[in-house]
């Protein structure tokens, strides 16, 4: 059992799960890719563990964050989605993940995956900080502000630098796991080399 986390986790079950288990871990698996960007830009204005327990309702509704099928849905779905309590019922969010399906297809198809358009911006490799407590965790950095323009640029909506750098740090573009963290990977390979 972990003794030491990230000041940010509460004592919730699947706060700490998620913590333990997908934040800032690297991810290049392109469905999974979209579902964090959907989630990231839901979450915008409310705490994350809001998100994270509609999450399981959202892949539902969703179609699993397929882009292909996000992509297809019309006014209908749309009506349907803004009467389902399971999820956040904001219009202009729900909106866009109709939009951030379509660029993200636009991108897959350009670049043969989201993933190795996405990880380019970080030449294919985590960025590993040393943050010694939650305070010096940045809220966007130049990089997420980069991101953020290219994202725009392609019409992708609720993508702004903060979003950004969040979802780049829960996708492990960027691991800002406090060096306290038994997460964090200097603890890793102290164990492996002991």
């Amino acid at each position: 059992m972990p003794t030491n986390r990230c000041a940010w986790v509460s004592d919730d079950p699947l706060y700490q799960q998620y913590h333990d288990e997908e934040w800032g871990v690297p991810c290049f698996d392109d469905q999974l890719l979209f579902e964090f960007l959907i989630l990231e830009g839901a979450q915008a204005g409310l705490s994350w563990i809001t998100v994270l327990r509609k999450r399981a309702h959202y892949q539902q509704v969703f179609d699993g964050f397929d882009p292909v099928q996000v992509a297809c849905y019309g006014t209908d779905k749309i009506e349907a989605l803004m009467q389902d309590a399971g999820i956040i019922r904001n219009r202009l969010k729900i909106q866009s993940t109709i939009t951030n399906a379509h660029a993200f297809l636009e991108i897959q198809q350009q670049h043969g995956s989201f993933s190795d358009w996405l990880w380019g911006f970080v030449d294919g490799e985590p960025i590993i900080n040393h943050w010694r407590s939650l305070e010096e965790v940045p809220a966007s950095t130049p990089l997420s502000d980069t991101l953020s323009k290219a994202l725009k640029k392609r019409g992708f909506k609720f993508v702004g630098s903060t979003i950004c750098y969040a979802y780049m740090q829960a996708i492990g573009m960027v691991n800002d796991h406090t060096v306290d963290c038994f997460r964090h990977p200097s603890h890793s390979q102290k164990l492996s080399s002991a």
